[in-house]
């Protein structure tokens, strides 16, 4: 099986960073896709930033500019640099990542980290 552990969540003042992290352990055979999404509360859950393999990154509108992915394709580990946070990002934040487990490696099965709170305060 494939675990998501995610860390580095926290509360902050608007303006501050945090740098959230999310390794993948199990029978990896290889990452396909890695990312994050986040769940405000009365919201649906949306994609905040991905990053393929050969370092392809994708933001969603609202964190351009701001945050940053970054990956470790050998410790299949993902990071988000969240800089001038703002209240609008308080939301529970989840790693996500399709993944090639060892017996099934033509297939990226996707699976998800048991999520993070990021608490921004005015």
């Amino acid at each position: 099986q494939v675990q998501l552990v995610e860390s580095g969540g926290g509360s902050v003042q608007a303006g501050g960073s945090l740098k959230l992290s999310c390794a993948a352990s199990g029978y990896i055979f290889s990452a396909c896709v890695m990312g994050w999404y986040r769940q405000a509360p009365g919201k649906e859950r949306e994609l905040v930033s991905a990053i393929s393999p050969d370092g392809t990154t994708s933001y969603g509108n609202s964190v351009k500019g701001r945050f940053t992915i970054s990956q470790d394709n050998a410790k299949n580990t993902v990071w988000l640099q969240m800089n001038n946070l703002k209240t609008e990002d308080t939301a529970v934040y989840y790693c996500a990542a399709t993944i090639r487990v060892e017996a099934e490696r033509a297939r990226c099965v996707p699976y998800w980290g048991q999520g993070t709170q990021v608490t921004v305060s005015s």
